[in-house]
């Protein structure tokens, strides 16, 4: 199994606390809220939404390109604010990927506001090495997920009461 990671860091005006509750716990519910036309549905098939959680996730027709993902939760840290889980299956995958981890650290910016950074990791399946192909399908995939990210925050932003 080779692989490989990506790092990103993106900022939002939410608080730590409430982006971390919007980004990691409430995030079921929020996906097919802000992005209907990217995320049909979130369904939690095993856990109580902590760690060892598993969830599928049933994206919209022509969203993603592919139909679904199940992911595992493995840490769900509300005072450190930490969030990590894996997606141990999806049609995304075409047998070249085993599995993709995430961490996403919550970390307090000078302005009240969030840096967010997430540590991204691919694991491809046997020895297939990262293709060209591949990589653009990772951009095209992480492009979307940070649109999805951003409706997030706006939808936050407009009920601060919920």
């Amino acid at each position: 199994m080779g692989g490989f990671a990506k790092e990103v860091e993106v900022s939002t005006s939410l608080p730590p606390a409430k982006a971390f509750k919007a980004f990691a716990e409430d995030l079921d519910t929020l996906l097919p809220t802000v992005a209907p036309q990217a995320i049909k549905s979130v369904e939690r098939l095993e856990g109580d939404g902590g760690p060892g959680t598993i969830k599928k996730i049933t994206f919209a027709e022509g969203g993603y390109g592919f139909s679904y993902a199940k992911h595992r939760v493995d840490v769900l840290d509300k005072d450190n604010f930490l969030y990590t889980y894996v997606v141990i299956e999806s049609d995304f995958f075409n047998n070249m990927v085993e599995k993709i981890s995430y961490e996403t650290k919550f970390v307090a910016a000078a302005d009240g506001g969030t840096r967010i950074k997430v540590t991204t990791t691919f694991y491809t399946s046997g020895d297939i090495q990262i293709t060209p192909d591949l990589m653009l399908q990772i951009k095209e995939a992480s492009e979307k997920r940070a649109l999805i990210l951003k409706a997030i925050e706006n939808y936050e932003l407009a009920n601060p009461d919920i």
